[in-house]
């Protein structure tokens, strides 16, 4: 079996010779073939083994990386040990998928291969031209992305095989859910909103006091409230007659809700409401039961997803998700063609269409990112567990589930909320069992 860690060395170089330039080509291509003299083991994992120079090189990237996101004079040894712990978990998590029987078809491999081509706009015949001019030989390269598929799906299968969902924890889960519900109506509040400046002195403080105090006392007096609102309120919603909008009430400032918990629609507290903001005069305009939790916004949705690895870094992807937006909203491609041709999971032939979706099926990033669009809109780069994706909304519906819908709702919702805990004791357990050998390197 050809080393694991040689094999890295080449596709860490190539990863910076042909996407990122964060190191020079010539440095890329000292990985290019099996470990040369100069170079050590720095630990041996299974039947695998971590070179220094993966280590380096991954922590260098790592500094490029911090350095652009602007912080400056990364540690360097903090950067070295957090990379050789990553590579560690890497090669224990391929040796594990082949001791387990892990397969990527030849046919799902290709379209993978063909896709990283095209994202650094290389033909094939140019890749493999590519590749060998770095010293790498195109079966070497297909074998390392087998790799990095391989470690996905052991990943997601040993995980998954750790979250355990019981008939209770649905019943709990429901139950508070209900609480929840019950607990927070929706209200429509309205408000008066006087600032007071940052940092403002006493006299400026006092000012700005009486006339809040100015304006409630009109108020009082019987004076429309949406008038005074139009005068004296210096909010975004001072137009609207200080009209905040029917929300739920964890939504509201908590500040709001307490000023109206003991009133009734159509009345005004009668005390000013001091913030940090300000002064606030506020008016209960309705308060209505809490949304049924049992209805639910269903979205129909596709996406593109890319997915980084040593060959293909997260930046990258990014931009070149970015290229494809501006060329689907210019007309120039159409979504369903980008996914078909671009996206790498099993929603591609479909053109990335995701059929209709509950909430609490996706993870937590790619379902914020997509609730926010807007109707046929385009999202920009999205980053979840599994990649970046590009998402756009082509539907939505409300929907009542029936109870057993409900009860397999909360079960997805329950196994999202306990992965990362189940993933990090994996990845312990994965290292507790793993013959690791570290070697004097530095």
């Amino acid at each position: 079996m050809t080393d694991l860690s040689l094999r890295s060395i080449l596709v860490a170089g190539l990863c910076a010779g042909l996407y990122a330039g964060v190191v020079p080509l010539a440095a890329a291509q000292s990985g290019a073939s099996r470990i040369k003299p100069g170079d050590h083991i720095a630990v041996v994992v299974n039947q695998d083994v971590v070179a220094a120079s993966e280590i380096t090189l991954r922590a260098e990237r790592a500094r490029e990386e911090a350095r652009r996101r602007g912080e400056a004079n990364p540690n360097m040894d903090e950067l070295r040990k957090a990379a050789m712990d990553a590579l560690i978990e890497e090669r224990a998590m391929v040796t594990l998928a082949r001791e387990t029987g892990q397969r990527v078809e030849d046919p799902e491999l290709d379209r993978v291969v063909a896709n990283v081509a095209t994202q650094n706009k290389l033909s094939m015949a140019e890749l493999k031209e590519r590749l060998k001019a770095d010293g790498m030989d195109f079966k070497t390269f297909r074998e390392n992305l087998r790799d990095q598929m391989l470690m996905e799906r052991v990943r997601e299968r040993e995980v998954q095989k750790r979250i355990s969902i019981t008939d209770g924890d649905i019943d709990r889960y429901l139950d508070e859910r209900q609480a929840k519900a019950d607990s927070n109506p929706q209200l429509n509040i309205a408000q008066v909103l006087v600032p007071i400046p940052e940092k403002g002195s006493e006299a400026q403080v006092a000012e700005r006091k009486a006339r809040a105090e100015t304006a409630l006392a009109r108020i009082k007096s019987g004076e429309d409230f949406a008038k005074i609102a139009r005068e004296f309120s210096e909010d975004a919603n001072k137009d609207r007659g200080g009209e905040v909008g029917l929300r739920q009430a964890e939504r509201l400032p908590d500040v709001f809700v307490d000023a109206v918990r003991d009133l009734k629609p159509g009345q005004v507290n009668p005390r000013l409401i001091r913030s940090e903001v300000g002064f606030h005069i506020i008016k209960l305009l309705a308060r209505e039961a809490a949304a049924n939790p049992n209805v639910i916004t269903q979205t129909h949705s596709r996406h593109v997803l890319l997915r980084p690895s040593q060959q293909l870094t997260a930046e990258v992807a990014a931009r070149r998700l970015q290229e494809f937006k501006r060329a689907i909203e210019a007309g120039q491609l159409s979504f369903e063609q980008v996914a078909r041709d671009n996206s790498e999971d099993g929603s591609a032939p479909n053109g990335g269409d995701l059929g209709w979706v509950s909430p609490g099926n996706f993870v937590p990033e790619f379902e914020e990112a997509m609730n926010a669009l807007p109707l046929k809109g385009i999202s920009g780069p999205v980053m979840s567990r599994y990649g970046v994706h590009m998402i756009q909304v082509l539907e939505r519906r409300q929907v009542e589930l029936e109870p057993k819908q409900l009860r397999e709702q909360a079960k997805v919702a329950l196994r999202e909320r306990r992965y990362e805990d189940a993933y990090k004791d994996w990845l312990k357990e994965l290292r507790a069992n793993a013959f690791i050998e570290m070697r004097e390197w530095q």
